[in-house]
């Protein structure tokens, strides 16, 4: 399974070139409908390969593009590991396949750019977050968005007894006569007699807590420091943490228990729970906000595509919706400002909703595809700008 970030998508869009091909195929897990999926590719393959060829492109030159992805037809191993849908990029010098847990509708498209619509809904997913696993016996930190987590190796002391040897022995050497117990047996963690520190039991911890959040933020360049952070510990080394911690994104919400114990698949899956709202509130915030400027009838508000496609070109919007499966076909004339609508696709046209929302990312702005139905005030699509736009 593959990931899908911000940063991936917008190394999508950059690929600008006359001969760019966009593949979606859902992606079947067992029985029949799995042996199919290689002969859909196929056939995808060679219409995309007769569409080049249609437009201009010579034969050599385009077996050369299709080639990496008529190469996956006959690797069993690939077609074994996979998600619910897969996303194949190619054009002369590049490509690019994402194997992602979306069940994409089966479509082509041929253009001077990458169609990336159909990739907006795995951003949700692809919320990345960070989940610090606190015991007293090991301090561990993950990477991990909605469908993967990885460790980072720590560079810092990661238990408290070597992180109180490290900083005062005398202060090491006084831990074994207080009730604190550090846990010499398999998976062992810190534990209070009765979960009751004491106030030097709690001076410790802060101390070692102290010098954990330091060497996170060593570790952490600025960027990485506003990435959402969940906890994972027993509820009364928590507040210790927080108290100690300088991060500026912990999460309120925690999985409470002995991180030790728990396998990281299962800190995953209740990390991502935790996270996943996040996203969510961000969408509805975004709804309600354009809901009150379409209802004052600002002209922050814009539902016609063309006045969209020329405010995200222009960096001006801040939100858009764009729908889901509706494609509505033209270009846009840089010289004249001017969207050109057209009733089919072609080389020289592409889908203007794709395109708001390719230049609303590459501007910085916030892009939700959601189906027509959800689309906020009615319209064709529904964009917040920064300031209006001057027609």
């Amino acid at each position: 399974m593959d990931t899908l970030n911000p940063t991936n998508l917008k190394s999508l869009i950059a690929q600008q070139g006359k001969w760019c091909v966009s593949i979606y195929l859902p992606i079947h897990p067992v029985g029949r409908e799995q042996q199919q999926d290689p002969i859909r590719l196929k056939n995808l393959l060679a219409q995309a390969e007769a569409t080049l060829l249609a437009d201009g492109l010579r034969r050599p030159e385009a077996q050369k593009l299709m080639r990496p992805a008529e190469e996956l037809l006959w690797d069993r191993e690939f077609w074994q590991q996979q998600g619910d849908g897969l996303a194949i990029f190619l054009t002369n010098d590049f490509h690019q396949i994402y194997r992602l847990p979306v069940a994409f509708e089966e479509e082509l498209q041929t253009g001077n750019g990458f169609y990336i619509k159909p990739l907006l809904p795995s951003l949700g997913r692809g919320i990345r977050f960070y989940v610090l696993a606190l015991s007293l016996h090991n301090i561990r930190l993950f990477e991990a968005n909605s469908d993967t987590m990885d460790e980072i190796q720590l560079n810092f002391p990661t238990s408290l007894e070597e992180a109180l040897r490290t900083d005062e022995p005398e202060k090491y050497m006084n831990l074994h006569s207080g009730s604190i117990s550090l846990g010499q047996g398999k998976g062992g963690t810190g534990v209070f007699h009765g979960h009751d520190p004491s106030d030097q039991d709690k001076t410790n911890i802060r101390r070692f807590f102290q010098s954990v959040d330091d060497g996170l933020n060593d570790l952490l360049d600025a960027s990485q420091k506003n990435i959402p952070m969940v906890l994972s510990g027993v509820d009364y080394l928590l507040p210790i943490f927080r108290e100690a911690s300088s991060y500026q994104n912990l999460l309120e919400d925690a999985i409470l228990g002995n991180p030790d114990r728990e396998k990281v698949k299962d800190l995953h899956t209740k990390a991502s729970k935790i996270v996943q709202p996040l996203f969510e509130e961000s969408q509805k915030k975004a709804f309600e906000k354009f809901e009150q400027l379409n209802g004052q009838n600002s002209d922050l508000a814009v539902k016609d595509i063309k006045t969209a496609v020329k405010a995200a070109t222009f960096g001006q919007v801040e939100t858009i919706f764009v729908p889901l499966g509706r494609q509505k076909w033209g270009r846009y004339d840089t010289e004249n400002n001017q969207v050109i609508s057209k009733a089919e696709p072609g080389l020289e046209h592409e889908d203007l909703f794709d395109l708001a929302a390719t230049q609303t990312i590459l501007n910085s702005g916030e892009v939700f595809a959601v189906p027509p139905e959800q689309m906020p005030g009615g319209g064709e699509v529904a964009a917040i700008l920064r300031y209006p736009v001057v027609i």
